[in-house]
């Protein structure tokens, strides 16, 4: 059956007008249909993500709701399926996305509720179809991972009261949007540090795109721990990779083959570091013998390279269920403590990191 189209708008309450101060009746279904002169279907119609509504016409209807900052009154989802949470990647081609997958589920698991999957192809913000496809399903909530949404995507699930959470945001979320991450910063920090006790002065590091904020903070932790311990690093040993092990296959062949390549790399993924690897194997040069190996995850893969890789622990699980905690919080109308929540990060040291070969600490 279709979504009723009766009103469901909150009941008739008083607010201030911003220009004149005096009280004004919240805005209803009917006068947002009254403004846009449409009918109450119609409204109804696109508050549920109704397809059959002209594209002029939608348009109008969204402009009033997000002027008058209209949101309908929360509601359990519908009755003809179980609950839903809409999880968003901008891709999910590793490992990396199943743990997030698997933390997710995990924290539904007593509800019964259902996941549905979207991946962007690579977008950072969700097109407009996956909008529409939510404003129909009315999901207890959306979490975006690497994703973010346009302030015109979060006003429309905002005035359906469909709340959102970013998971390790592709950048720094809007005032106001509930965020889950991790110390990226400490994690590069602590990844440099540990290979800098070791020994090593010619460091390179192979992260993930330059537009994304956790690849540019783990980063800026590489060059900061290379200054506190008062040393210089290297501009053309700073890579921007994607985070998959083809783009550090790439870069570990080009940085390994020059002739005073680094005796050790810290790539921003467990992903990218498979790909370190088997550049090194392919030039001849052993782990750790030759060359040192940090990752970044600790997926549960990480233990199983050989060598076993010494990594960031970054608490994909623990992040993923966080997050969805926080978005039920969001759905049952209760405020989280913290709109920004960062778990803590911990280097795990393992075989494929040693000492540079002799001579080369330089």
């Amino acid at each position: 059956m279709p979504p009723s189209s009766a009103p469901d708008s909150p009941p008739a309450a008083s607010a201030t007008d911003a220009t004149t101060g005096s009280a004004r009746p919240r805005a209803t279904i009917a006068s947002i249909a009254a403004e846009a002169g449409v009918s109450v279907p119609t409204v109804s119609k696109v508050l549920n993500g109704r397809s059959d509504v002209a594209p002029a016409t939608r348009a109008r209807i969204e402009e009033v709701m997000a002027r008058h900052r209209y949101k309908r009154r929360a509601r359990g989802p519908s009755p003809s399926g179980p609950p839903l949470v809409d999880l968003v990647f901008h891709e999910m081609e590793s490992e990396w996305a199943l743990e997030i997958v698997r933390g997710v589920e995990a924290t539904l698991a007593s509800l019964g509720a259902s996941v549905v999957l979207t991946a962007s192809g690579g977008a950072h913000r969700p097109g407009q179809a996956w909008l529409d496809g939510v404003l129909a399903r009315r999901p207890l909530g959306v979490i975006l991972v690497m994703s973010t949404l346009t302030s015109a995507q979060r006003e429309q699930l905002e005035s359906r009261s469909i709340p959102f959470v970013a998971l390790d945001t592709d950048g720094e979320p809007p005032t106001g949007v509930p965020a889950v991450g991790s110390t990226n910063w400490d994690g590069g920090m602590s990844a440099t540090r540990h290979l800098i006790e070791l020994g090593h002065r010619r460091l390179a590091v192979i992260s993930g795109p330059k537009d994304v904020l956790c690849s540019r903070a783990r980063v800026d932790g590489f060059r900061s721990a290379h200054e506190r311990a008062g040393l210089p690093y290297d501009p053309d040993l700073i890579r921007w990779g994607d985070f998959y092990i083809a783009g550090g296959y790439e870069h570990a062949i080009d940085l390994l083959a020059r002739p005073n390549r680094p005796t050790a790399i810290f790539a921003g993924a467990d992903m990218q570091a498979v790909g370190v690897l088997r550049a090194a194997r392919e030039l001849g040069l052993s782990v750790p013998g030759d060359l040192s190996v940090v990752g970044y995850d600790n997926l549960p893969l990480a233990d199983w390279f050989s060598p076993r890789l010494t990594t960031v622990n970054q608490p994909l699980r623990a992040m993923a269920k966080t997050a969805t905690s926080m978005m039920l919080s969001l759905a049952e109308g209760q405020q989280p403590p913290a709109l920004r929540v960062d778990l803590a990060t911990e280097l795990v040291v393992r075989e494929s990191t040693a000492p540079p070969p002799a001579g080369a600490r330089s």
